[in-house]
């Protein structure tokens, strides 16, 4: 893989210091470029089979742009061939989960008011993300059940607790009504947690956040919810940030 010559076709000019590789996977594999006299990027790339997530990721950076402005990465350039790839502005910061902020509820804040910003931006329907809504549903309602339904079936074909699969069925099957109280539904980035988010280990400013290949069209209480379970785990101080925020 040529990474400069990438970089030269999105920056032209570009005089490259060092390529770092940073995480990578089965999705993408993922480089931090570092440039004389000029900011460093990110190159993404992606496996072919996995392409349809470069789309994801350039359209929904897309719907963030203007509400979030400088606190996502910004598209430099997409290229959809074999390899497919894109460069991306790279935020500063650190990792959140590799920090120890002394007031976690004010930085908790920051990404409550982050948050919001997202769930402005509204959706015409409910569903999951790629470059459009695939399988869309007019209402919050039914798209929970079904999300609820096609997880409890996966629960039970990997094996888990017939019992405990049982119980959680009948139990949102007694709250269901509660889906309806949402009837708009909006962008969520539904992979909101602390290794998402760079902060700024000397003032504790959130730079913003990356990621967004999970996001859906859904209630904004799936982001609390995820939020929740991934990083706050019960932490009253975390949790009042991020609904002050």
């Amino acid at each position: 893989m040529d990474i400069a010559a990438m970089v030269e076709k999105a920056c032209p000019g570009s005089e490259i210091v060092e390529i770092v590789p940073r995480s990578g996977g089965q999705l993408s594999t993922v480089f931090e470029v570092r440039r004389y006299a000029a900011a460093p990027v990110i190159v993404k790339i992606y496996e072919p089979e996995w392409a349809w997530k470069q789309a994801k990721e350039v359209h929904v950076y897309g719907l963030l742009a203007n509400q979030l402005g400088d606190a996502v990465p910004q598209v430099i350039h997409a290229e959809h061939g074999e390899p497919a790839y894109t460069v991306l502005t790279k935020l500063d910061g650190v990792p959140l989960s590799e920090a120890e902020p002394p007031d976690w509820r004010a930085v908790y804040v920051q990404l409550g008011q982050l948050l919001a910003r997202v769930h402005r931006i509204t959706q015409p329907a409910y569903g999951y993300l790629t470059d459009q809504l695939l399988e869309p549903l007019p209402t919050n309602h039914a798209y929970m059940c079904r999300q609820f339904a096609k997880k409890l079936q996966e629960f039970s074909e990997l094996g888990g607790d017939h019992q405990l699969g049982e119980d959680i069925a009948r139990y949102v099957d007694a709250h269901a009504d509660l889906f309806k109280h949402n009837t708009a539904a909006a962008l969520c980035h539904n992979d909101f947690h602390e290794g998402n988010v760079p902060v700024d280990p000397g003032t504790w400013r959130v730079r913003g956040f990356v990621d967004v290949e999970n996001a859906i069209a859904a209630d904004p209480l799936m982001d609390f919810a995820k939020t929740e379970a991934y990083s706050i785990r019960g932490d009253t101080d975390k949790l009042a940030g991020l609904i002050d925020g």
